[in-house]
């Protein structure tokens, strides 16, 4: 197990919330699917990708068939010279959206009108990007018909020591057992990276993890420290609107146009939507217990003690703890995030709401820095042990340089890609 040294704990940097008007629209329809997804429709917070990954894929192909730049997704057409490439973006967004959240159609045909109305172009230029995107829109709803989305995938827990239990608090159900099984869009197979399964509880390395996550992850810790805390309670809100405005502060930081704004938003939520993927069919294929339940329990082992009165600082999520879903989560878009700028050194700001003094900001200013801090967050948030986040840090990286090497790359048009979804 990795050394808990205290100079591997990062202390974050707290700066100012500064309000970032929208670079373009790309990520203006970023932040309405956000509200779309997250806001209105209650999506959960790693399932929530999948929706994200439909709009953000639809937008790149359509920004793509003007540019003829990158290798198309799933809409081959190109537009014709003179396409406003605004307006492809918008309305591809828009029919996405519309099409997977019907009831909200008013909301996002005003939405629609407003960003159709702001876009300086000819009449002729809107009306090729209308056209664009719309189709662009059509060829991503079609290709993704019956994938799984939301499927009834019943899942019952079972017992005994090393089991996933619903958690206190609220002891909720499992959390969105469909995401697992559903087809993959870059990936062979929801099951292609599937990990070796968490620690023997049999082991040293367990009571190592297990006591790590005891003593860092309780509530009343008093070995934490008051910036540890910070961390922990920073990071255990909504991952997938969290991450919505981190990627937004991203291409506007660095001043992206619209084409590349779309292709890193497309690879961003395309890698966290298979990460999302990979990491539910290894929590449901394993289903660890979490480590309330684990503590609560004595950890099945007879070097451990029971600690029937163990809380976690943050609220445990209602799902099985192997393996980490913030390792998958951060582990693919740290990854990706670093292939498309190709450095390790980019400026990283994420902000949180989980506070009641306002919201709090971190800035990094290295992607592996960014990693880190998530990776000890999940153990002072008493959510997970370390090899959960270590194995879940590794899904991420694997689905991350399968998607880089293959996808959103320069080059092939018509007929020269591959169909996506079975590579």
């Amino acid at each position: 197990m990795k050394c808990l040294r205290a100079s591997l704990f990062l202390a974050a940097v707290l700066l100012p919330m500064v309000r970032l008007e929208a670079q373009n629209v790309v990520t203006d329809w970023n932040t309405i699917a956000s509200t779309t997804i997250v806001t209105n429709s209650g999506k959960a917070s790693v399932a929530s990708g999948v929706w994200f990954a439909y709009t953000s894929i639809a937008v790149y192909d359509a920004v793509n068939a003007v540019h003829r730049i990158y290798q198309p997704f799933y809409y081959n057409g190109i537009a014709p010279a003179g396409t406003s490439d605004q307006a492809a973006a918008v309305a591809a967004a828009h029919r996405v959206l519309v099409n997977y959240f019907p009831a909200q159609q008013a909301d996002l045909d005003a939405a629609f009108s407003r960003s159709s109305n702001a876009i300086m172009a000819s009449a002729q230029a809107k009306a090729g990007g209308i056209a664009t995107g719309e189709a662009a829109a059509a060829a991503l709803i079609a290709s993704r018909a019956g994938d799984g989305l939301e499927a009834n995938v019943p899942y019952s827990p079972g017992t005994g020591p090393g089991i996933w239990q619903p958690t206190p608090p609220g002891f909720l159900p499992p959390l969105t057992p469909w995401l697992g099984q559903m087809r993959p869009f870059i990936m062979k197979s929801p099951a292609q990276f599937l990990p070796d399964g968490p620690t023997a509880l049999t082991s040293e390395e367990w009571v190592a993890e297990l006591n790590a996550t005891r003593l860092f992850g309780d509530v009343n810790s008093t070995i934490r420290t008051p910036a540890q805390s910070e961390i922990g309670r920073f990071w255990a809100v909504h991952t997938g609107q969290q991450y919505s405005r981190a990627f937004v502060y991203l291409a506007a930081n660095y001043r992206l146009d619209v084409m590349n704004s779309a292709r890193l938003l497309a690879m961003l939520w395309t890698g966290y939507a298979d990460a999302g993927i990979a990491c539910w069919n290894a929590k449901y294929t394993y289903s660890f217990w979490r480590p309330v339940t684990a503590i609560r329990a004595g950890g099945g082992n007879s070097e451990l003690t029971a600690d029937t009165n163990w809380t976690s600082l943050g609220t445990t999520p209602n799902h099985p703890e192997y393996p980490a879903a913030h390792g998958c989560a951060t582990g693919v878009t740290s990854s990706l995030v670093e292939n498309f700028f190709g450095t390790r050194r980019v400026r990283v700001v994420v902000d949180s709401t989980a506070f009641s003094d306002g919201v709090h900001t971190h800035t990094f200013f290295s992607t592996a820095d960014w990693y880190h801090e998530v990776y000890w967050a999940r153990i002072f948030a008493g959510f997970h042990f370390d090899h959960s986040l270590v194995d879940g840090g590794a899904i991420g990286r694997q689905v991350a340089a399968q998607l880089a090497s293959k996808h959103f790359r320069r080059g092939q048009r018509q007929g020269e890609n591959e169909n996506h979804d079975r590579k």
